[in-house]
């Protein structure tokens, strides 16, 4: 899955602590491909093809993109406890939605 990011490094860091990530790699300046342990590979792109006309990057406005977790609650608190945008509250005690730095809506499911 790609996920557009306006600074690489910043965006590494970010996703690095709120996803646990320990390793990955920055390549061509542009691309962030950390070591996902199971289940679907992320990128994070500042993705320069794909910006409009006045340079914006596109953002994901739907959680189009959901992260497992076993512990839905203790989930949503460590993200509140970091200053993550909750967009909501966790819903039918199986998921709730955030946004990262970028705008990006996203989601945590405990499948």
């Amino acid at each position: 899955m790609f996920i557009p990011v306006t600074d690489i490094e910043k965006a590494k860091e970010w996703y690095s602590t709120m996803l646990g990530i320990e390793e990955g790699e920055v390549k061509f300046g542009h691309l962030y491909i950390p070591e996902m342990e199971e289940g679907a590979g992320m990128l994070l792109d500042t993705m320069p093809m794909w910006r409009d006309e006045n340079g914006e990057l596109p953002r994901l406005n739907v959680p189009a993109i959901q992260f497992e977790t076993e512990d839905i609650h203790a989930s949503y608190q460590f993200m509140k406890d970091n200053g993550v945008e909750l967009v909501t509250e966790v819903q039918h005690d199986h998921f709730f939605v955030f946004k990262d730095p970028d705008g990006n809506m996203l989601m945590v499911c405990q499948c």
